[in-house]
């Protein structure tokens, strides 16, 4: 066997176990700094999840209250003033959740999209039945005529959306737990 041939298998000899070793431990390196990484992140987010989850709460209360105060007797009862016509209640209960929604919504933040728009479907649903059933009453008449025409519906209705929003919020912070 040539000299250079013998050469090149004792280079070769030390080489190729060196560069398996290399390769092993650039692995090994890589992995471990993956890892550490992985529980840097779960770190932050889990710190990040303590400072926001009061907050969060915050939110679930401060919505819950919101469709609790748009809801119609409780907004009649609020708004309306002895002597009061239909029209003008009418206006005051329009106002009123208008009011409540801008008050509120910054809330959205917090929770999540399909939340916010089950929020907002009962609000928009709301204000629809304030103006279906106004249409139906002289707006000269007394506001208690609005009043009873109102409570007709809502007691001829199936279903509330201000209800299933309650329950959506109910449902999506029982997830936090």
């Amino acid at each position: 066997m040539p000299v250079w041939l013998s050469v090149i298998f004792e280079i070769l000899k030390f080489t190729i176990p060196s560069l398996i070793m290399f390769w092993v431990v650039q692995s090994l390196f890589k992995q471990f700094l993956q890892g550490q990484q992985q529980m840097r992140l779960l770190e932050i987010k889990q710190s990040q999840q303590g400072a926001t989850m009061p907050l969060r709460l915050q939110a679930y209360e401060r919505l819950s209250l919101f469709l609790e105060r748009i809801s119609i007797p409780n907004l009649v009862a609020r708004l309306r003033t002895e002597g009061m016509q239909s029209g003008a209640l009418r206006l005051a209960l329009m106002m009123g959740i208008q009011q409540e929604y801008e008050h509120n919504i910054t809330q959205q933040v917090y929770v999540s999209e399909k939340l916010w728009e089950i929020i907002s479907l009962a609000k928009t649903d709301t204000v629809n039945v304030v103006i279906s059933v106004a249409e139906n009453v002289d707006p000269k008449s007394d506001a208690n005529e609005l009043i009873q025409a109102l409570f007709r519906f809502l007691e001829e209705r199936n279903q509330s959306p201000l209800l299933t929003a309650q329950a959506a919020i109910k449902k999506e912070a029982g997830l936090l737990f």
